[in-house]
């Protein structure tokens, strides 16, 4: 139980810092990546600690995030919410893979989020998105390793200094 709490800790500070750098200015340039941060996050965490990051939390910090973007408010929810289920889906096969792959995969489900957004914003009648609308997922394939490296890495650490305490 304690382990838990503390992944869960951790989890909630990674979603805000992902949800609190998605409202800082950033050059045009850089602005495709701001979405994709609780995406990753989310996705990290269904991999390795899924019993924090259900589907439960990706429709409240959707919610949060559609709040704090000020965008159609459950689009986020919803595009969570599918990205955390096949993330959980097949998270069996995924953890297994090395992480160039995982890369892939987290790619594939991020160019799926992108797509459902496409759908999501046609129906409400928006014009077509600029090519950089594509950029996000590409983006997330080249934050994937370095996100995973750094969330596991203060997760292992986080362990590590909770059985010396304890020991």
């Amino acid at each position: 139980m304690r382990a838990q709490r503390s992944h869960y800790r951790l989890f909630l500070a990674a979603c805000a810092v992902a949800l609190l750098l998605a409202l800082l200015p950033l050059p045009t340039w850089l602005a495709v990546v701001k979405p994709m941060g609780l995406a990753l996050v989310l996705c990290y965490f269904a991999l390795e600690v899924p019993e924090v990051a259900g589907l439960g939390h990706a429709f409240v910090l959707g919610l949060a995030a559609d709040l704090l973007y000020g965008e159609l408010l459950g689009e986020h929810a919803l595009r969570m919410v599918v990205i955390v289920y096949l993330t959980l889906r097949f998270r069996h096969r995924l953890r297994f893979f090395p992480i160039w792959q995982q890369a892939g995969a987290i790619f594939a489900l991020l160019l799926n989020d992108r797509v459902l957004e496409l759908w999501i914003r046609m129906l409400g009648g928006a014009p077509w998105p600029p090519a950089a609308f594509w950029l996000a997922p590409v983006a997330g394939l080249l934050l994937w390793p370095w996100l995973f490296i750094l969330l596991d890495g203060l997760r292992l650490r986080r362990r590590v200094s909770r059985e010396r305490r304890s020991a």
